[in-house]
């Protein structure tokens, strides 16, 4: 079978995929301008407003990766009750999204970045959010909708996507991931650092260099492949996950899997060269390609090498963008010949 068929069929099981994301949603928001001058108030530019745009951020980028890949994303979040709130419903619908996981509450506010971009770059963002956990009574509220989803839909893979905002909590966590072991169900995890280590027993963790550094308090700098696949290797020991990826940056992903006879599996995965205009949501775009292709069964090299594409494409484009699938698929072509 040539490289081409193999990638058109995964490309095909991909569009067939149900994938349930769970995490902290939010809107990007964002003002296009002209800068041509500086204030004469400070030592700051002057935007000359263009253009307003709003776009579904944070676990809702995952979603439109998702999407865009052909794929039916299903998310899970809590957001305010408030005037974004109905804005984060009308984007939804925009975008042809299903919002039966959706729940909003009065405790909390939607969480809105802004983002002011001047000559197409950014200059300036301005966060609107809250970073405090949902109470326990939202956690229950928001598995049952989670349990309720699991039980009627046939879904490929669960992501966690972790923005620190709250959303996620550790009992959360827990009860999910004992839905998706009786349903085997693969459950991957984009992580931030509040719940780092309650993610114990999900199937795949993927820290970028930073998160992993932090996450398991090491003292040194990650700066040789040895102590990254070292580091890499301690993190599957601690949380008991079968497959730990470490995005890299500019250096790419390194990753290991444990084999069922207790072998490690690791490589290093070379970052494309890229004109870089904006990293904001590769990591979106990276877990949903690692949960489509853990949905689809495929190798670990293959995941491994698609996501790292995928990331470095979107990476292309100034603000959040999703992945595009026809030329994430022609470059897939050209790059594993």
């Amino acid at each position: 079978m040539t490289r081409k068929k193999i990638l058109e069929d995964l490309f095909i099981n991909f569009s067939q995929q149900n994938i349930l994301i769970i995490g902290d949603v939010m809107i990007d928001s964002y003002l296009w301008g002209k800068v041509d001058r500086i204030s004469p108030e400070a030592p700051v530019p002057i935007v000359s407003l263009k253009k307003r745009e709003n776009r579904l951020g944070g676990a809702a980028n995952v979603a439109l990766n998702l999407q865009s890949m052909g794929a039916t994303p299903i998310l899970c979040s809590v957001i305010g009750k408030d005037e974004k709130s109905q804005l984060f419903f009308d984007l939804m619908k925009k975008q042809g999204l299903n919002a039966r996981g959706i729940l909003a509450t009065e405790d909390r506010i939607t969480t809105t970045k802004f983002r002011i971009i001047g000559n197409n770059a950014q200059m300036l963002r301005v966060d609107e959010e809250t970073e405090m956990n949902i109470n326990t009574e939202e956690t229950h509220l928001l598995f049952d909708r989670i349990k309720s989803i699991l039980d009627e839909t046939n879904i490929g893979a669960i992501i966690f996507e972790d923005y620190d905002k709250g959303v996620i909590t550790q009992q959360l966590i827990e009860n999910t991931v004992v839905q998706a072991r009786e349903k085997n169900i693969p459950v991957v995890v984009d992580p931030k650092k509040k719940n780092f280590m309650h993610y114990r027993g999900v199937t795949l963790f993927k820290p970028n260099l930073k998160e992993l550094r932090e996450g398991l308090k090491l003292d040194y700098e990650l700066d040789s492949y040895e102590k990254i696949m070292s580091a890499v290797k301690q993190l599957q020991q601690l949380l008991d996950v079968d497959v730990a990826i470490a995005t890299l940056s500019e250096k790419g992903i390194s990753f290991s899997s444990k084999e069922k006879d207790g072998s490690f599996t690791t490589g290093n995965i070379p970052a494309h060269v890229r004109n870089i205009a904006d990293v904001s949501g590769a990591g979106d775009t990276v877990i949903s390609i690692i949960a489509l292709c853990m949905a689809a069964g495929t190798s670990m090299e293959q995941m491994a090498k698609l996501s790292n594409l995928a990331g470095g494409l979107v990476c292309e484009y100034v603000g959040v963008v999703p992945i595009d699938k026809d030329r994430l698929f022609q470059e897939a072509i050209k790059t594993f010949q």
